[in-house]
């Protein structure tokens, strides 16, 4: 499943996420790349445990803790700590998969990677190239958004960010356990959650709501991993 959540940041947070990132270190994006992706990554990012990185992360980790949208695709259990990639000057990141199992930075966690999120900071009119290029059973999607909407994607699936050309493209990336792990199995949950919305709408006292919020939560109570 391939997902869309619109203004996680309001155009106020992105602003003050962007001047924070003009003061911050930038380093080689290899160092959190696996180690077949490194031959592939051509990128910076700010440092992990960098503090400007920790807090536009916590302002992040907020907004998602707020997103109802979000919460009922990802159906999160874990969101690792957000990072922050800049891509310029020809920068870009051939076909990879990201790594199943993350460390989470400061701890001695482990999290599963169900799916992965890139929040754009930077306009599309910012600059040229930079699409992030996402494979699935449909073919390949070129997703390029506003300031503030993320993208949510399969860890597992082939993606790659194609080169920026001109200016540069700046995002924060990150990964999700959800408790959910199979994604068809997520993919059923949201529409039915997003038809049951609709119904309620629409139809606010029809009594099939109530059914098919049964439904849901038998199939969530199958399915979770809590």
């Amino acid at each position: 499943m391939i997902f869309q959540v619109d203004d996680v940041l309001k155009p106020e947070q992105v602003a003050q996420a962007r001047q924070l990132l003009e003061k911050a270190e930038w380093v080689d994006g290899k160092a959190t790349a696996g180690h077949q992706a490194t031959r592939f990554k051509n990128n910076q990012q700010v440092p992990e445990n960098h503090p400007i990185g920790k807090q536009i992360g916590e302002m992040i980790l907020a907004a998602l803790g707020q997103n109802q949208l979000f919460i009922t695709a990802a159906l999160p259990s874990k969101v690792s700590p957000p990072l922050f990639n800049r891509y310029q000057g020809g920068e870009t990141y051939g076909t990879h998969v990201d790594n199943a199992i993350r460390q989470i930075p400061g701890t001695a966690q482990r999290m599963r990677t169900d799916i992965s999120a890139t929040l754009f900071l930077a306009s599309p009119d910012e600059y040229d190239g930079g699409e992030l290029m996402i494979e699935d059973t449909f073919g390949v999607h070129n997703v390029k958004l506003p300031a503030g909407h993320m993208i949510l994607y399969p860890s597992g699936s082939l993606h790659q960010v194609k080169p920026v050309t001109r200016g540069a493209r700046l995002a924060s990336f990150f990964w999700i356990q959800s408790m959910v792990r199979e994604d068809s199995q997520r993919t059923v949950l949201l529409d039915l959650d997003l038809a049951i919305q609709r119904l309620n709408k629409d139809y606010p006292e029809h009594p099939s709501a109530v059914q098919l919020i049964g439904v849901y939560h038998n199939l969530l109570q199958r399915w979770a991993e809590v």
